[in-house]
């Protein structure tokens, strides 16, 4: 059996984003609907399952795993997951997306398991902007988490920031500043066209990384690098901080075809593309073959030629995929 994982178009899988909730302390607008219906728990992966699949990409060769939600730490178990993934040997890179609302309670216990990164979502600076983009969470709660979460002394940490117009683009410069002040990096991400949501027009709330690149750059020079995380961030330095800012422009600059990564949802489906809905199983094959790593790596090896070549948002409104992020995990 192949130890690699390649696609149709010569890229090679190296990277898994693995949804282990669908379920979020949080409501953010451009991320799910304000009354969510979440999954049963029989649709969705055991801790059991979820480590099972994230030793069948490592045996395949894939050298990063981010664990994401919903929100990761509401999850019940999720420091026994944490430490189990964090001795698979082959892994390089172990990361979590989390909002930052929970780290007070894991940051140590997610670090002394092996986890090796952190992405922290931070939309505003304000406590009631960033309680209308979240809906019900609380800024001083994750404020003190990136706190906990720099105690905990994680190799690296990375503020995420989506940015809307005339929602929180007047922000950049303090998040930046923020950035720079905490000794953590930051990337600034354009909305992606997922699920349908109602509290706004995403023709209207469109930002660009070009747009944002521009209001940065009135302060500080910014020189790109050739730093990667095996994500898609493009990274740039400042003359005078070691804070990487970082662009995720799934419109504006297409990262398709680099692509090294796959996901899987919080519900066992292996998504070859998150602007797409090419997808096998791997819940079923779990479950009618338990504990049968052959039958999980051979199912995995056999999705890759529906790897699409590239995804197709656009910025005019219309949503392309139905399922919101929280049920992808970004």
């Amino acid at each position: 059996m192949t130890t690699t994982l390649i696609d149709n178009f010569d890229r090679r899988v190296r990277y898994v984003r693995i949804s282990v909730t669908d379920r979020c302390d949080f409501r953010c607008v451009y991320c799910m609907s304000e009354d969510m219906t979440f999954l049963p728990r029989a649709q969705i992966l055991t801790l059991e399952e979820l480590a099972m699949v994230a030793r069948a990409f490592t045996e395949l060769g894939v050298e990063k795993i981010r664990l994401t939600g919903g929100e990761p730490l509401v999850r019940r178990g999720i420091e026994q997951l944490v430490d189990e993934i964090g001795s698979l040997p082959g892994l390089k890179d172990f990361a979590m997306t989390t909002n930052g609302a929970g780290l007070v309670k894991y940051a140590r216990a997610l670090r002394e398991g092996g986890l090796k990164r952190l992405n922290i979502s931070l939309d505003s600076l304000d406590a009631d902007k960033f309680h209308r983009l979240t809906r019900t969470g609380k800024l001083d709660k994750v404020i003190a988490g990136i706190h906990a979460a720099r105690e905990a002394g994680f190799e690296r940490i990375k503020l995420n920031a989506v940015i809307l117009k005339n929602r929180n683009d007047d922000e950049v410069l303090d998040l930046v500043e923020f950035a720079r002040d905490e000794g953590v990096d930051i990337s600034f991400i354009e909305e992606m066209p997922l699920g349908d949501v109602s509290d706004h027009s995403r023709a209207e709330t469109y930002c660009s990384s070009d747009q944002v690149q521009s209001i940065i750059e009135q302060r500080h020079a910014l020189t790109p690098t050739t730093e990667t995380t095996l994500g898609p961030s493009r990274y740039f330095r400042m003359p005078d901080s070691d804070t990487r800012i970082g662009f995720i422009s799934p419109h504006s600059h297409n990262f398709c075809s680099t692509c090294n990564r796959v996901r899987v949802t919080v519900e066992g489906r292996l998504l070859l593309c998150l602007g797409n809905e090419h997808s096998i199983d791997l819940r079923a094959v779990l479950r009618r073959y338990p504990g049968d790593m052959d039958a999980l790596k051979a199912a995995i090896i056999g999705a890759m030629p529906l790897k699409p070549e590239r995804h197709h948002f656009t910025t005019d409104g219309d949503v392309q995929v139905v399922r919101f992020m929280n049920m992808t995990g970004g």
